[in-house]
């Protein structure tokens, strides 16, 4: 078998990142990024030129809007991001709308209890104490108004996040010095390996603005 034959039949898993079809790899990445993307970092992850990556995500762009696709892919900032479609904000606000009357699931409120306690904090840090990816989790968290940004990690540049005053609101709380002292049952993030699964205090909110703490 030729080597050419050899690379159509192997796996996508097993092909160089610069062998992978340039589009669907930028739809891949894009897909989970938490800040827009810059040509240049897109280039340099997916090993192509920059000229090549950027031709290719203004055609993705163009794309979308041609076949009236419920979501968008804009430069903002100097970077590429999908964003949803401003003609569908009925539709995203309806589906926030009813999500904020629904409790929390788990894993919110064990993200929600690693903010509390390790703020302000990153996301990948929380998702290392957690040890799963806690960005859709966070997206929710920041829609009911839990958690909010509050700058950058210095070293990274990565976005932080702490908790809001309707946090304390609706845990019944003055102020975060009245946590239960629980944060030394919480791990450091650089010592959990990243497919760990730790324990974490949980807080149970509900819709009548009562609160509970869960031992």
């Amino acid at each position: 078998m030729s080597d050419v034959e050899e690379a159509q039949d192997a796996p996508a898993g097993a092909l160089g990142v610069a062998e992978l079809e340039l589009r669907p790899a930028l739809e891949a990445v894009l897909m989970v990024v938490d800040e827009p993307a810059t040509e240049e970092h897109l280039a340099r992850v997916l090993e192509r030129p920059r000229r090549e990556v950027a031709l290719a995500l203004r055609e993705l762009s163009e794309d979308y809007t041609r076949q009236g696709r419920g979501f968008d892919l804009r430069l903002v900032a100097g970077g590429w991001r999908f964003y949803s479609r401003g003609a569908y904000a009925d539709a995203v606000e309806s589906f926030v709308l009813d999500g904020q009357q629904a409790r929390l699931t788990q894993a919110a409120l064990e993200t929600l209890a690693v903010v509390a306690y390790r703020q302000p904090v990153s996301r990948s840090r929380v998702s290392a104490v957690r040890g799963v990816n806690c960005d859709g989790v966070m997206r929710t968290l920041l829609q009911r108004g839990l958690v909010e940004e509050t700058g950058t990690e210095p070293e990274t540049g990565a976005i932080l996040y702490r908790t809001t005053n309707y946090f304390l609101e609706r845990m019944g709380l003055r102020g975060l010095d009245e946590l239960p002292e629980l944060a030394p049952f919480l791990p450091e993030a650089e010592a959990v390996e990243g497919d760990s699964r730790e324990g974490v205090p949980s807080f149970d909110v509900d819709d009548s603005g009562d609160s509970q703490t869960d031992h």
